[in-house]
């Protein structure tokens, strides 16, 4: 069996369906192929936390329907402290969101065969020209597009992706009923998107709660097995068990409840991308990596990065055709440019963030009380000269440990 297209691509999270949909649009013969069948999709890959922000929401035209609720504040907890920002977001349901991805996709032409596990790349003379699927069956495409994240099959044969284990995030989530997210000892994370930096709880990363709506909120905590993870990790205990210590020794979740069939797992790279294109292929999404590093939101950054491979794949097609390895590096300009302009910055203060003991952390929510109302965003964004307002003279030690740890990496 085998037959052409345009543009293949292999997976249907946001970052492969959005690129669909932006190509469809401009009427190209697009192709997903999902190793999922449809009638449980997205099951095995309904992994998102799913907090987005408005900018997302409006750039993409994405539905209030599949909103579980729209927040009002960005809550930053430490163990002792917090601070809270004022900032709308939406908590998506994720597997609503991706659907609708499907289907927008669907209506402007693009063609979906779920239950079809990509296996690797077809190559004539050193270029993609396909790919191989379900065992023997092919399909031809001027232009293949890897969108299924951290297994990246066809990244990896050709090459293209370096990810390191050791920059690897795991994730583990549960939705939850009778959370009491107005606890009178802690911030008021109602209608709020909160993140908690305890290395007693995660270790070289961060836990959450996601409030949805009433008494329901997401939950859950991820790490990088970094330095940090090394130093503070308790002997014997794995993700699970380090969001069953939360939920046992927080108050808020006294009488919280799982809900069934409300679990999602993930992991995703932490770490500068190298190489993302060559002859007729591009890497987008968590294949490159994208995710945000020092917050973890994925979904912008995947969908931005879907962005830019479709405009990519439309400049290369338009005219006479020319998918070389030349013009498919526009995306890796596009990608530095408009999905991930202050992407080293921002990798350095993941590092130091995660570095940094508990202590630290209750200090720094006082620093940002303390800070301008727009510190935080321009941290956010990167901005190394802000980072300043946030440092101490007592901060020194820790620079030197971070700078000593980034000679030897």
């Amino acid at each position: 069996m085998s037959d052409r297209f345009d543009v293949v691509i292999a997976g249907a999270g946001p970052a492969g369906a959005q690129c669909a949909r932006d190509l469809a649009a401009r009427e190209y013969d697009v192709l997903v192929l999902e190793t999922e069948p449809e009638a449980d999709f997205p099951r095995q890959s309904n992994k998102s936390t799913a907090g987005t922000f408005p900018s997302m929401m409006a750039s993409f035209n994405v539905p209030d329907d599949v909103v579980m609720n729209f927040t009002e504040n960005v809550v930053l907890e430490s163990p002792n402290d917090h601070f809270v920002r004022d900032q709308p977001g939406a908590v998506l349901e994720f597997a609503d969101f991706k659907r609708w991805l499907v289907a927008e996709g669907r209506e402007a032409g693009a063609e979906y065969r779920f239950d079809s596990r990509v296996s690797k790349p077809i190559t004539e003379d050193g270029d993609v020209v396909g790919v191989r699927y379900d065992g023997q069956k092919e399909v031809y495409a001027d232009i293949v597009v890897d969108a299924t994240g951290p297994a990246a099959p066809l990244a990896k044969d050709l090459g293209v992706t370096d990810l390191s284990r050791d920059r690897q995030a795991i994730g583990v989530e549960y939705e939850f009923e009778g959370v009491q997210v107005d606890h009178p000892d802690f911030a008021d994370c109602r209608d709020a998107m909160m993140l908690r930096l305890d290395h007693d709880l995660a270790p070289g990363g961060y836990s959450w709660i996601f409030h949805t709506g009433g008494d329901t909120a997401k939950v859950g905590l991820c790490y990088i097995q970094n330095d940090s993870h090394r130093e503070y990790a308790k002997e014997g205990m794995g993700i699970d068990d380090y969001l069953e210590y939360w939920l046992e020794s927080d108050p808020r979740f006294a009488d919280a409840r799982r809900l069934d069939g409300k679990q999602h797992r993930g992991s995703a790279h932490i770490q500068e991308p190298g190489q993302m294109t060559t002859d007729s292929f591009i890497a987008i999404g968590d294949t490159v990596p994208t995710i945000d590093p020092l917050w973890g939101e994925g979904i912008h950054k995947g969908m931005l990065s879907a962005r830019a491979a479709a405009a990519t794949a439309d400049r290369a097609l338009t005219g006479t055709v020319d998918t070389s390895a030349e013009q498919m590096r526009i995306y890796n300009k596009l990608w530095r440019e408009d999905v991930a302009p202050k992407a080293k910055s921002r990798l350095l203060m993941t590092e130091l963030l995660y570095l940094a003991p508990n202590e630290r952390y209750d200090r720094l929510m006082a620093d940002l009380r303390r800070a301008d109302g727009d510190t935080l965003a321009k941290v956010n964004d990167g901005n190394r000269l802000a980072m300043r307002d946030l440092i101490h003279l007592s901060d020194l030690p820790l620079l030197a440990r971070f700078a000593r740890e980034r000679l030897n990496a």
